[in-house]
């Protein structure tokens, strides 16, 4: 038998086992604060005060109006591993709650002094006084139905952990954050944040993640636009931010998990990349995105703060994510207003979901008919002032939208068009009128078109008389490489020795195309490289933002009638109708309300 001096393996008393426990659950007053604040709303709270001193460093309070706990349980609650959460071990694959492990509050007790104030009912109460982990006392106390933890001095005995604290006004800053990031995933709870005696925050209850969000930032949520898109046992649904608002920096970027924040550095990138062609290059749209989906198909248990996830079917997860933000990217209402206190979302957008405050039936995209928007006009005898801008194309591109039906066939259903300045196309809309820009609009058109061409292929029309290239040595390389790529889009070249090529046939995108001028554009851009082709992802991509650019309709070219109503029918048949491939929007949106206010109506 070793003696106890030769003995090396130790049980750890429980104090000190709390406290290595606390080092994973609890690293900064911010964690404290998550923590208490989701056992307030797993207890049904409907109010939520948290109450700081020197950023949580001196104090941190949490008072809550949730059911409380009797004294029995008051005191379990601060034994570790105990638990109301689960009772077997199959439980922990249909955890609905925030926390199971029983951790949070002996962790915490465990490096601060600790007291919980918790009632059941009106008038009787339970105290208990707790210091680095040791219970100090348990006394009746009277309170309302609810419970009050307070944790003061917080890391007062583990002075290797309070030296890694940052300044209070840190520290407030993160344990603010941690409570936004619970207040968006509740909207339906009242929460309050106040340091040291002066309020920081306080958003009242609401139905409404947009007037949550509101609450908190009003400008930007005159900014979002609703998504919501569900997809079996998947729903992805939230607000992201039109792309002509994005920002470089200080982008609000949230995701949660049936309720629950977490971060996901690879779905951010994703959101990122379903931006890509409407923004430019390094900006950061912000996005408040929402994943419901059953418990059995995600584990949140693989952080000890739950602030990671892992998902059983990760590739289903990100192409449903993508998908849905680029359905919403691809309505009218990621266009941008001209008026820019226009909220971008509608309390009555039929296509504002459960997260905005309606369900969606099941299996059912609420999307925007884009084509119902605009206003049937009578027929007009008047030759030329107006075009059809319910195309058979049009109707086709989206068969599912019933509304269309509703403007009739394409002889009687007319819109007017008009063009401002041979630059700007003019049309009416049940809510006001749109602004295309001819240009933009057309690289949209262009951008999508050429994709299709690498994938299905395409006509080109045989020139009259082929053309004669004579390029540099850098763009004679570049030809030789890019030739095949070239081909498939329309562009026949063929090699005449000593850099020179010779050009026989070409794309038709429009009657105005001068092919040897916009090749000529195409290949010094590609040769010598802009931020427009630098921020593609393969030479596919390179090449068809290099065409659409170089090729589209120019601003000051007059267009027909026909022109203006085939360009408006292409752009709405596009994936992302309302922005170019600069990032620029195509669409400005000019609302009633708008008119009706700068004309001083009532």
């Amino acid at each position: 038998m070793a003696s106890d001096e030769s003995r090396r393996v130790e049980i750890l008393p429980d104090h000190v086992a709390n406290q290595i426990a606390a080092g994973e659950v609890v690293e900064r007053p911010a964690s404290a604060v998550k923590e208490l604040v989701e056992n307030a709303l797993d207890a049904g709270a409907t109010r939520v005060d948290v109450v700081l001193r020197s950023g949580g460093k001196s104090e941190v309070r949490v008072i809550d109006d949730g059911h409380g706990m009797d004294p029995q349980d008051a005191v379990l609650a601060l034994d570790r591993h105990a638990t109301s959460k689960i009772r077997v071990a199959e439980d922990l694959h249909a955890v609905s709650s925030f926390g199971f492990r029983g951790e949070a509050l002996p962790a915490i007790a465990a490096v601060s002094r600790f007291e919980l104030h918790t009632s059941t009912t009106e008038g009787e109460g339970t105290r208990i006084r707790v210091e680095s982990g040791r219970i100090r006392g348990v006394d009746e106390s009277p309170r309302r139905r609810g419970t009050t933890v307070t944790v003061r001095s917080l890391f007062h005995d583990v002075p290797a952990r309070a030296k890694f604290l940052r300044a209070a006004a840190a520290e407030t800053r993160a344990a603010s954050e941690a409570l936004l990031h619970l207040a968006l995933a509740h909207p339906t709870v009242a929460f309050r944040m106040e340091s040291n005696g002066r309020e920081l925050l306080h958003l009242a209850p609401t139905a409404r993640l947009d007037e949550r969000v509101a609450a908190i930032w009003p400008d930007l949520a005159d900014t979002l636009i609703p998504l919501d898109a569900p997809d079996g046992g998947l729903r992805v649904s939230g607000l992201i931010q039109r792309p002509d608002a994005a920002r470089p920096r200080g982008g609000k970027r949230y995701s949660f998990i049936n309720g629950r924040p977490f971060r996901d550095p690879g779905l951010t990138r994703l959101v990122d990349d379903a931006y890509r062609t409407t923004v430019q290059e390094g900006m950061h749209p912000s996005f408040f995105l929402f994943l419901d989906m059953p418990s059995d198909r995600v584990d949140v248990n693989v952080h000890p703060a739950k602030i990671e996830v892992r998902f059983r079917d990760r590739a289903v997860v990100e192409e449903a994510v993508r998908e849905a933000v680029r359905e919403a990217l691809g309505r009218l209402d990621s266009a941008r207003p001209l008026d820019p206190g226009r909220p971008g979302l509608s309390v009555g957008s039929p296509e504002v979901g459960r997260r905005l405050g309606r369900p969606a039936a099941a299996g059912h995209r609420q999307t925007m008919p884009q084509l119902a928007l605009f206003v049937p006009d009578r027929p007009s005898s008047a030759e030329g002032s107006g075009a059809s801008a319910v195309s058979d194309a049009a109707r086709e591109a989206r068969p599912e939208d019933d509304a269309l039906d509703s403007l009739g066939s394409t002889d009687t259903a007319r819109l007017q068009l008009w063009q401002l300045h041979n630059r700007y196309i003019l049309a009416s809309t049940r809510d006001g009128l749109l602004i295309i820009d001819q240009h933009s609009a057309h690289e949209r058109v262009l951008f999508e078109e050429v994709m299709h061409r690498f994938a299905e292929g395409g006509d080109a029309q045989r020139l009259l008389f082929p053309v004669t290239l004579r390029l540099s040595p850098a763009e004679a390389a570049a030809v030789d490489e890019l030739a095949g790529l070239l081909r498939r889009i329309g562009f026949e070249i063929e090699a005449f020795g000593d850099r020179t090529f010779i050009l026989h046939a070409s794309p038709q995108p429009h009657p105005r195309f001068d092919a040897e001028l916009c090749l000529r554009a195409m290949i010094e851009e590609l040769t010598e490289g802009s931020p427009l082709v630098n921020s593609a992802r393969n030479q596919h991509e390179r090449i068809a933002k290099s065409m659409a650019c170089k090729g589209a309709i120019k601003a000051g070219q007059p267009l027909s009638s026909h022109e203006m109503n085939e360009l408006f029918d292409r752009l709405f048949a596009t994936e992302l109708p309302g922005h170019d491939v600069h990032g620029r929007p195509t669409i400005i949106r000019l609302s009633i309300d708008e008119l009706d206010r700068r004309f001083r109506r009532a």
